[in-house]
């Protein structure tokens, strides 16, 4: 079968490896769609949050079919669908499946059953490769109270997370504002149900929130770019006593930020990340809303063309997620 492989930092392949075989835990899964996540990218630049090495096989947004499982495995069966899980535990550590533990960037792998979930009939395959993001997005919503259609929310950063968590809250009906500098990520927004997008490079985000509430600013602010400038305002976009999650990443830098809002304005602020917890609650939820996460999948390749992929990827004003299919 094939499989991407990252060698080493900076080299990735497309080569033939074995088939996998399954213990009598173990599933064995024929991959069908695998989403390029920018901590792919970090993956393959040598550098993540935990301990890696290489060689290794990335992929960790994925969905897959069930052709064979081990005599004891009771939950599932052949032709089942299932997406799994990113943090796992074997019995020597707990992985972050796609880091330390080979991911599903090839056309079979093998699994845990406790990694995975079944897939409603409702969620096709490829729009399934999206749950890992919106679990992410979802976990960043409800961990600040959920929100409902007596509140406005806004979303700082229109990729792949921040559309994800403005899907969640117009999900609960809320009132969504998605701030992005990228016109075909804030047109993604509105075709995902937002409810006003802003241009930061064009008008005072702050100011514009400002009208769009009536002088009072958000409910609830997901900061999900990570970048300076989304970083320094963050607090001022929300309202008296009003709640802020932080989702995007940036480690390492110092950013000038109006810190003394946190206090004078009493905001709740929470740091965000992963989705512990929410995987069976955000499916549902996806289920049951009908929400249609499909434009923020603007790209999609066969694995074997996976370094097109991931070249077109890195390039933010073309593309916002990038799908590997697996016929």
């Amino acid at each position: 079968m094939q499989a991407l492989i990252f060698e080493r930092p900076d080299r990735p392949v497309v080569v033939d490896v074995p088939m996998p075989e399954i213990d009598e835990n173990g599933v064995l899964l024929k991959m069908k769609a695998v989403g390029i996540c920018h901590s792919d990218y970090e993956l393959l630049a040598g550098r993540y949050i935990i301990p890696i090495s290489y060689p290794v096989t990335p992929g960790h947004e994925w969905v897959g079919e069930v052709v064979e499982t081990g005599r004891n495995v009771k939950n599932f069966r052949r032709g089942d669908r299932v997406v799994g899980e990113c943090v796992v535990k074997l019995p020597d550590r707990t992985h972050h499946f796609g880091f330390s533990l080979d991911g599903a960037d090839r056309e079979f792998l093998t699994a845990r059953p406790e990694w995975l979930h079944k897939l409603p009939d409702g969620i096709a395959d490829k729009q399934a490769a999206l749950i890992e993001p919106f679990t992410c997005g979802y976990y960043a919503v409800s961990r600040m109270g959920g929100t409902d259609a007596s509140e406005t929310v806004v979303v700082s950063g229109g990729g792949t997370i921040g559309l994800v968590s403005a899907a969640t809250a117009i999900g609960m009906r809320a009132r969504t504002i998605v701030i992005d500098p990228l016109q075909h990520r804030r047109e993604t927004a509105l075709k995902l149900g937002a409810d006003a997008v802003i241009d930061p490079l064009a008008e005072d985000a702050v100011e514009r929130v400002r009208e769009l509430t009536g002088g009072a600013g958000a409910d609830l602010v997901i900061e999900a770019a990570g970048h300076d400038a989304s970083l320094a305002s963050v607090f001022d976009l929300a309202r008296e006593e009003g709640r802020v999650a932080m989702v995007g990443i940036n480690i390492g830098r110092s950013i000038g930020s109006h810190l003394g809002n946190i206090q004078m304005r009493n905001l709740t602020v929470k740091g965000c990340i992963g989705s512990p917890g929410v995987w069976p609650s955000a499916i549902r939820f996806l289920e049951r809303t009908g929400l249609d996460l499909s434009p923020i999948q603007t790209h999609d390749f066969p694995l074997a063309d996976a370094m097109k992929a991931f070249d077109l990827g890195k390039q933010s004003d073309k593309c916002i997620k990038v799908t590997l299919l697996n016929a």
